[in-house]
Parts: C-alpha cells; structure tokens; sequence
C-alpha cells in the first residue's frame, strides 16, 4: 500500500518534468512544489513559438517584394518624366508661346457656353453657376508649340483684389454680354476701364524696370444671344464704342447657333498678334492623351494623311489642369512687369513664367 502511493506520486513527478498539466489537478504533490519551479521550464515550449520567429526570415523576402512595388510604382513617374524630358521640344511651348485668356461679364450672359466653343465646340444645355473654371490647350503650328490658358471667371466679384490680379495676369481678354440685358452691357464697359486701369497702374509702379511702352490689351466685346428677341442693345451701339478705342473691336455671336464664335477667336488672334491657327476653325482638334501633353509622333503622321486648308495646325485640351496659385500669379506678374518684352529676360524668369502648373 505505500508504494503504490510512492509510484503515483514518482508518476506525478514525471508528469511534471514533461510539462503535463496533471499537476494542476493533483493536490498531493504539493511537497514536490520545488520540483514546480522545473515546469517553468516547460515555458521553454513557448519559445518554441519563438520559432515562428523564423516566418521572420519570410519577412526579409517581403522588403524585398516592397522593393519590387516600390520600383514597379516607380515606374510610371520616371515614364513621365522621361516623357516630359525627351519630348521637351515637342510637349512644352516656350515662354514666349505662353498666353492667358480671360473671360469676363455679368452672370448668365453666356461666358461658359463661349468657353465650351472655344475648346471643344459644345453647348451645354444646362446652366450650372461658374466660380471660376481654369483650363488650358495646346497648340503645335508650323512646327512650334503654343499654349493657351483660358480662365472662365465668376459674374459675381467677392475678391476684388483678387480679381484685379487676375486681371493682370491676362494677355487676351473676351467680355460678354446679352444683348437682351442693358445692365450687362454696362457691366462690360466697366470692365474694359478696370482692366485697362489696372494693367496702366502696374506699367507706371514698374518704374525703371517696365517695358518701354505701355501695355497693349487686346480685347473683344461679345453681345451674345444674338437669336433672342428682344433686345435691349443694338449692335451699332456697341460698334459706335469701340470704334474710337485701340485694341479693341465687337463681334455680335450665338453661342447657341454657333453663329461668329470662330470669327470672334479669330478677330482676338488677330489683335494680340498671334497666329489664325489658334482660332476653333483654323486647327484640327485632337483627343486628349492619357498624359495630357501633345501628341508628337502621332500627330506628324495623322498631318500627313489630312488635306487641310491652313496647314498642318492642331490643338488639344489639356485634361484635369489646375489652377495656377497666386504666388505663381504673383511671379508671371513680376515677370511681365520687369521684362523689355514678352519672353525677354533672364531664363529664370523665362522657366516659371510658363511652368506647368
């Protein structure tokens, strides 16, 4: 009878080496509690957890997987960049081919709709309120490339500062009205004497640093709604006010109709001296590429095949462009102001004034 109790407590004292659980249990082997302190030993076992450590060997593998997307996602900047780089003279207009148009006038006189014309000879058919939409194209004529930012302004002037910077940061300017509206047609008299104002005032703060001669702003004054009766100003008013004022002429339009809208573009080309190629009729009008530059290549081989009435001019529009900041606003300003001429100047001055936004 003793020993059978001596061979129970020598097999709860195995269990207990091995690391079983029975000790849990068995209440008798408290005397051997100093033999306990061996099954934490049995912890050791969790260090054979530490062997999932070796999974840790995987993970060497997963930097270097995360290597591989790193360059894979890589990939496509440098693309672009060696796009960009390789097809400088292709995809990137010098300076002096760099121009701002604004687009300015009372609300609901039709700007947008013109805008829509100009770029992708559309007509929306609904009226959606514009705070201020900024596009740009690109243009390749007679081998030389020519951008063109278009900025839709708001009939409302919450900012007027910011407004009159806007202003300054024009070459070209379209001021819309309605020929069914009087007040409009007023507006844009205003506007033409703020403009004008506003670019004197910054040839005569330039002092010594200002171009020799005062500004030139060419602009063109458009009585939209030319098929809505009746109407509230007559077109030989409008062309008896600018026919004494320099730089500036009146095309009665239809944005609806598409009447004179490439007649309007033309006569503003025409005024600012650039080339007739850029007017919605003279160019041949490309989809735009996933990158947003001008097609090079492509385009030369698509020229060869076309018989067109100019030559081999075309244009894209630039797709998800942003709007310039105003420091950079503030600069193409400071440029402008301190130059002898458009696109004379340093090559500094030259690089921000027509960097892509």
């Amino acid at each position: 009878m003793a020993t059978t109790p001596g061979s129970a407590s020598s097999c709860v004292s195995w269990c207990c080496q091995v690391g079983s659980v029975f000790p849990l249990t068995g209440g008798t082997a408290s005397p051997r509690s100093p033999r306990s302190p061996r099954s934490p030993k049995s912890p050791k076992s969790p260090k054979s957890p530490k062997s999932p450590r070796v999974p840790r060997s995987p993970r060497s593998p997963r930097p270097s997987n995360e290597s591989e997307d790193v360059l894979s996602g890589a990939g496509p900047s440098p693309g672009s960049t060696t796009s960009c780089s390789t097809d400088d003279p292709n995809s990137k207009p010098a300076p002096k081919n760099c121009y701002r148009l604004i687009v300015a006038g009372s609300p609901r006189v039709g700007k947008s709709s013109l805008v829509a014309r100009f770029l992708n000879n559309k007509f929306p058919d609904d009226h959606k309120p514009t705070i201020e939409e900024f596009y740009r194209k690109l243009y390749r004529i007679r081998g030389e490339v020519y951008q063109m930012d278009v900025l839709d302004t708001s009939g409302h002037d919450p900012f007027p500062a910011l407004r009159r910077t806007s202003y300054l940061t024009g070459d070209l300017f379209v001021l819309v009205f309605s020929l069914d509206n009087r007040d409009s047609y007023e507006e844009v008299i205003r506007l033409r004497e703020t403009i004008l104002e506003t670019h004197m005032a910054a040839w005569h703060a330039a002092g010594a640093k200002r171009q020799p001669h005062p500004p030139r702003v060419p602009m063109v004054i458009a009585g939209n709604k030319a098929d809505i009766e009746p109407r509230a100003v007559m077109p030989a008013e409008a062309k008896a006010f600018v026919s004494n004022k320099e730089c500036c002429e009146f095309v009665e339009v239809s944005a609806a109709r598409n009447e004179n809208v490439a007649q309007l573009f033309g006569i503003l080309m025409d005024l600012a001296g650039l080339p007739l190629e850029m007017a919605p009729d003279h160019h041949r009008r490309l989809a735009p590429p996933a990158d947003g530059s001008l097609p090079s290549s492509s385009a030369k081989k698509c020229t060869l095949s076309i018989k067109r009435r100019l030559s081999d001019a075309c244009g894209v529009v630039t797709p998800n462009v942003r709007r310039p900041s105003l420091r950079t606003d503030l600069r193409i300003l400071r440029d402008k102001t301190s130059s002898a001429g458009r696109g004379v100047g340093s090559s500094k001055h030259q690089d921000n004034h027509c960097a892509v936004q």
